[in-house]
């Protein structure tokens, strides 16, 4: 492990308690307690690193609500080549790799996310299973690759990124994959071209929503999605 690693697990044991999340508590996690400490230690950190701000430390509810279907619905995931996109702490990933998926990929752009899903899954005994990545999907590091499943959860709060979120996920629905997009009432979610597959009622935090309860949906993007946002 390098210095920079081993830097990075430590400030993530040293800011996070290990817990569940509510709507997931068969798995264990480093998440953070408070919401301003984690976030002005974070900032401290990125003036000397340039780190991201620390999403990687909470269970958002497109995460959750990802992870509880795959665990309530193992075969979507058994056997199979699982990719959990922008994973943040790796909820959902882990959540496959604990229902049978074949591998599991957790990727995210933040290297402090990619220890925190190594801690993560060290912690739930699925080591083994999980690859963490750093690396940017959406640039095209992962065009060409083959995975049967992607969950992505919560990853369409800004409409550039939207955009690009949904070209990517279009891309990988039109040539086999099961897309499952999880939608907590974000403003640039599309609906056109999904089917919804479940809802879910998610406890959240005020410190991080505007409400105590998230109604987050699972989306199943058809294989004949229609033309990507801006074109693709």
């Amino acid at each position: 492990m390098s210095p920079d690693e081993t830097a990075r697990r430590a400030f993530i044991q040293a800011h996070t308690v290990i817990s569940t999340a509510p709507l997931v508590p068969d798995l264990r996690l480093h998440l953070a307690t408070e919401v301003t400490p984690l976030w002005q230690a974070t900032e401290d950190l990125l003036r000397k690193t340039g780190v991201p701000p620390p999403f990687w430390a909470f269970a958002w509810p497109g995460s959750q609500a990802l992870a509880r279907y795959v665990l309530d619905h193992p075969d979507t995931v058994r056997g199979r080549a699982v990719l959990d996109f922008a994973s943040g702490s790796g909820l959902a990933g882990l959540a496959a790799a604990r229902a049978g998926a074949a591998s599991v990929t957790c990727a995210d752009i933040d290297p402090m996310a990619s220890e925190a899903v190594a801690l993560n899954a060290a912690l739930n005994g699925l080591g083994d299973r999980v690859t963490a990545v750093t690396r940017d999907l959406l640039a095209g590091a992962g065009q060409g690759a083959a995975w049967d499943v992607i969950l992505a959860g919560d990853v369409c709060y800004e409409q550039p990124m939207a955009d690009a979120v949904t070209r990517f996920l279009t891309a990988h629905a039109r040539t086999g994959a099961l897309v499952l997009l999880a939608d907590p009432g974000r403003a640039y979610v599309t609906r056109e071209g999904t089917d919804p597959v479940a809802r879910f009622a998610v406890p959240t935090t005020l410190e991080l929503e505007d409400r105590a309860v998230r109604e987050t949906t699972i989306l199943r993007l058809r294989p004949s999605c229609p033309p990507d946002p801006g074109g693709a």
